[in-house]
């Protein structure tokens, strides 16, 4: 039976990833924090190890005790990351700063894996072929432009330059399905009738569907070329119109307002709920770093490598797994 650990198992993704190594027979771990929600891991079959990031010692201390000094992991999948923060140093913290201690702590317990699958995200790449509107290949040079952004290029910097690390790099689109919450909050606004979009000039939109995701990992632990990078997504883009049609027809929705937000008004509206945000001290969706992600208007991606190295296409399209995550939706 291989061993896996799946680092930042909590969330929505972790989740998917833990029941799908569990479907496919591996003896698996989980890595969370103490405040993490065990919501999505409640398979008694499951192990459950508790990291303390600030703490180095502490995050080497529980590697050591997981296991033998004679075993190790297979694979490693690292999913833990911040995707929205109160205070934008914490991208840096979370993102970068805890990869570094993980894999330092790896290194002085003997503990590095067969395979370490590092998640980071097209938006380390910044808004490339914005003029052009050429697919993102991966081979351009990343000029992120958003604090998430540069917090996920310098964590696949760190691990490039740690001599023989097994790493392999994903950077997933957009990714969605049952229990995301950022486009459950589109869908739930298109059923309410208002579908709102920022800036005039056509975005071109790519998606994964979250068993795709999952799929695509276990076919790169199981065959990919070590220390590389693959963008995941759909194949094909869609506007916000194909967006909103595709997700009123699932819901059912004859009628749709589709409201056009100029850039100025959509930064402002991000300032503020960015603000409220601190004064709450609550990470708001809506900030200045997510303005900079909507401002983009180009994210299609070319997604062949995946396919040459590992056979990876996606098989859900986006009116599938619209289908699939209404259906959760709609679900009490």
């Amino acid at each position: 039976m291989k061993k896996i650990l799946i680092v930042g198992a909590g969330g929505f993704i972790g989740g998917h990833i833990a029941k799908e190594a569990l479907n496919r027979g591996y003896e698996t771990w989980v890595g969370v924090r103490e405040s993490t929600s065990m919501r999505y891991l409640d398979d008694p079959r499951l192990k459950v190890l508790k990291f303390d990031y600030d703490d180095p010692a502490q995050v080497e201390k529980t590697l050591l005790e997981a296991m033998p000094a004679s075993e190790r992991w297979d694979h490693i999948i690292y999913n833990l990351g911040a995707t929205k923060c109160v205070n934008f140093l914490d991208f840096n913290r979370i993102n970068y700063i805890y990869l570094r201690t993980f894999t330092d702590a790896l290194q002085r317990a003997r503990r590095v894996p067969g395979r370490f699958l590092y998640m980071s995200s097209l938006s380390a790449m910044g808004p490339i072929h914005e003029v052009d509107g050429q697919p993102i290949t991966g081979r351009e040079v990343p000029l992120p432009n958003t604090r998430y952004g540069v917090s996920k290029i310098k964590a696949e910097t760190h691990l490039e330059t740690i001599p023989g690390f097994p790493y392999i790099i994903f950077r997933p689109t957009g990714v969605y399905g049952p229990h995301e919450k950022d486009y459950l909050m589109m869908v739930q606004s298109i059923d309410k009738g208002w579908d709102f979009g920022v800036g005039y000039k056509p975005q071109q939109l790519t998606f994964i569907y979250v068993d795709d995701l999952v799929r695509a990992m276990f076919m790169a632990l199981e065959g990919a070329p070590l220390r590389k990078k693959y963008i995941i997504s759909e194949p094909r883009a869609y506007t916000q119109a194909e967006f909103r049609k595709i997700v009123a027809e699932e819901l059912g929705r004859r009628w749709v307002i589709p409201v056009k937000l100029p850039l100025w008004m959509a930064w402002v509206a991000s300032a503020v709920a960015e603000k409220v945000g601190v004064f709450r001290g609550k990470a708001s969706t809506l900030n200045r770093d997510k303005y900079r992600i909507m401002r983009q208007r180009n994210w299609q991606c070319e997604t062949s490598s995946a396919k040459a190295d590992f056979g990876f296409e996606a098989t859900i399209p986006l009116r599938e797994g619209i289908r699939r995550t209404v259906a959760s939706y709609r679900t009490p």
